[in-house]
């Protein structure tokens, strides 16, 4: 088969080493618990509900303790056949744990998807949609949503101060960026190899090797918990989908 027929595998990598201490004290934010189960198993099967993900890489805090505990977790919960799962231990940033979750793809994965541990409750259609939008060539895609709020920048206080606002942003142009942010292997790899900035998003890392970067709609389901309030959001979407769907 050659390589203009032969069908792109798709991989999904999890950094999962975060403390997550806006949630306050307790597990680390993957392993929090939502209707049970925690966050980690949440996303995990969000991005192995797409039949498009193959193999789905849960980077672990970086002792091996935590990657064994992980391995553990995954193997007590119930995850579709179909996929593969591969756990290793990460870095001491976001940044090198999605590094060495690239290093551990096999060969033949042509798509990489980068997702948020703390997004548990991305919609498949929106895993597909980026997915999509790769093979149709885009070396990087984001799933974003408008905003609703009027945004505005300010000279930044650390002291708690009132912040002087130097500019008000016009929101028709912004975008909230979700995840999963999807990738040609090619290009992420090339765009870690690269940029040594400490960045906040694989997308910026894209953007700094002069690629254009797609932005495909997201979901407000796919919101980050960061706050305890974003724990009990996150629990009533989950009773809304026992609900309606039998989630």
């Amino acid at each position: 088969m050659s390589d203009e027929t032969r069908p792109s595998r798709t991989a999904a990598v999890i950094p999962a080493a975060g403390r997550g201490v806006r949630l306050g004290p307790g597990a680390p934010k993957a392993l929090r618990a939502l209707n049970g189960t925690p966050m980690l198993i949440h996303a995990v099967r969000a991005m192995a509900a797409s039949r498009s993900v193959s193999l789905v890489v849960v980077v672990a805090p970086p002792d091996e303790a935590s990657a064994a505990e992980v391995k553990t977790l995954l193997a007590d919960h119930a995850l579709p056949e179909r996929t593969d799962f591969v756990v290793v231990p990460g870095g001491e940033t976001r940044q090198e744990s999605v590094k060495l979750g690239l290093d551990a793809l096999p060969p033949g994965i042509d798509v990489v998807l980068v997702h948020d541990a703390a997004r548990p409750l991305v919609p498949v259609d929106t895993v597909d949609g980026v997915i999509e939008a790769v093979r149709e060539g885009a070396p990087a895609v984001v799933p974003a949503l408008p905003l609703a709020d009027t945004v505005k920048q300010v000279d930044a206080r650390t002291d708690g101060g009132p912040e002087l606002v130097v500019a008000t942003h016009e929101r028709a142009r912004l975008r909230a960026v979700q995840t999963p942010q999807g990738f040609d292997r090619a290009t992420l790899v090339r765009a870690h190899e690269t940029v040594t900035d400490n960045v906040t998003d694989d997308a910026s890392m894209v953007e700094q090797l002069g690629e254009p970067v797609v932005v495909v709609p997201g979901h407000e389901e796919a919101f980050k918990v960061t706050r305890p309030l974003d724990l009990v959001l996150a629990e009533a979407v989950l009773a809304r989908r026992r609900a309606n769907d039998g989630f």
